[in-house]
């Protein structure tokens, strides 16, 4: 790259990350350019300055890389394999952003759920809530869950820990087991569902979201129905939906696919127009409820809007006096009375 690209100073990759003070030190001061590329490390390396956007909330990674292949993702290859954060350091950081006044943390991972299977023999993210509830923080999230290690220890702690929000990421990617297969996905359809039923029985009002890749090769028309009846069977508050691009080097990217590109475009615009039904389905469940919403700042359209999350991650919005009262909420959680609800958002009224 150093030698095709002139005006490039700095080459380096994801496994060298915390050296990107230091390379940038000497690119600065010596006026040389730099190349360095690690293929590999063992050790979770968490030694750059943080800068957080919100003072109230904080970002807690716990593990980086993932062991999975997923036959459509590159991750593996760019991020190597699985590496956790010792314990220890997950306790420590988590007191710290409490101190700090952090009310919201949320852990980060590839795959959370296989957390300390690397340095402890066995998944220990269930010992990770447990600690991180502990410190005292008022909310806790966590992104992101692969099905197929989603246990029933941290399904129970949906019911045990207060301030573990009641709301899940669980992608499904498909509805097809046969998608889900040549995906490399390792789990069914059905036990997809067995998941859900536990979540439910766990915390009846937990919210799911999930992940949807609509057109992945191969997909018939009875693979996409089957995503659909998923996404009815569950009732999603929120879909991510993607149509399948190739990424180089991944195994489905040499896999041969002659469906026509307007019938997966079609495909798609019928899972949204479901997706969308479903979630102003679930959002009216909501209405003449009382949610404690964690505010952020304004809203992105309309003067005087107030715009927070609520336990179950939804986005809810205020009408307020002016900015200044909208400003005045930041930070701050406060019951809101929830009087209608939209596809992707809730109205609400403070409560005090």
């Amino acid at each position: 790259m150093l030698e095709s690209l002139p005006h490039v100073d700095l080459v380096f990759g994801t496994h060298n990350l915390d050296e990107l003070p230091h390379f940038l030190q000497e690119v600065v001061e010596d006026q040389t350019r730099q190349a360095s590329i690690i293929e590999g490390r063992t050790e979770f390396h968490d030694l750059l300055p943080e800068s957080r956007e919100q003072a109230w909330a904080a970002w807690l990674p716990i593990t980086v890389g993932c062991n999975n292949f997923c036959t459509y993702c590159v991750v593996p290859s760019v991020r190597g394999r699985e590496i956790s954060r010792p314990f220890e350091e997950i306790e420590v950081q988590a007191s710290r952003y409490v101190a700090d006044g952090v009310k919201e943390i949320t852990l980060l991972g590839q795959n959370v759920n296989s957390y300390g299977r690397d340095l402890y023999g066995k998944p220990r993210f269930d010992d990770v809530l447990d600690v991180v509830s502990a410190s005292g923080v008022e909310r806790i999230r966590f992104a992101t869950s692969h099905p197929k290690d989603l246990s029933d220890s941290v399904i129970a702690r949906f019911a045990s820990l207060d301030n573990l929000m009641p709301a899940l990421h669980l992608p499904v990617q498909s509805g097809s087991d046969r998608i889900l297969e040549v995906m490399n996905r390792r789990y069914t359809a059905k036990h997809y569902l067995s998941l859900i039923e536990k979540l439910r029985q766990a915390r009846p009002d937990i919210a799911l979201s999930t992940d949807i890749i609509v057109g992945f090769p191969g997909e018939t028309e009875e693979d996409f129905q089957r995503t659909c009846d998923i996404v009815r069977e569950v009732g999603y508050t929120q879909v991510f939906t993607f149509i399948y691009s190739k990424r180089a080097g991944t195994p489905a990217a040499e896999m041969v696919d002659d469906t026509p590109r307007e019938v997966i475009q079609n495909r798609f615009d019928r899972l949204r127009a479901i997706v969308e039904e479903g979630a102003l389905s679930a959002n009216k469940s909501y209405e003449g409820t009382l949610a404690k919403v964690l505010f952020e700042g304004g809203a992105k359209k309309g003067s005087g809007v107030a715009m927070g999350k609520s336990e179950h991650g939804l986005t809810v919005h205020v009408q307020m006096d002016n900015d200044e009262a909208v400003q005045a909420l930041a930070g701050k959680i406060i019951p809101v009375h929830i009087d209608e609800s939209k596809t992707w958002y809730l109205r609400g009224s403070l409560i005090s």
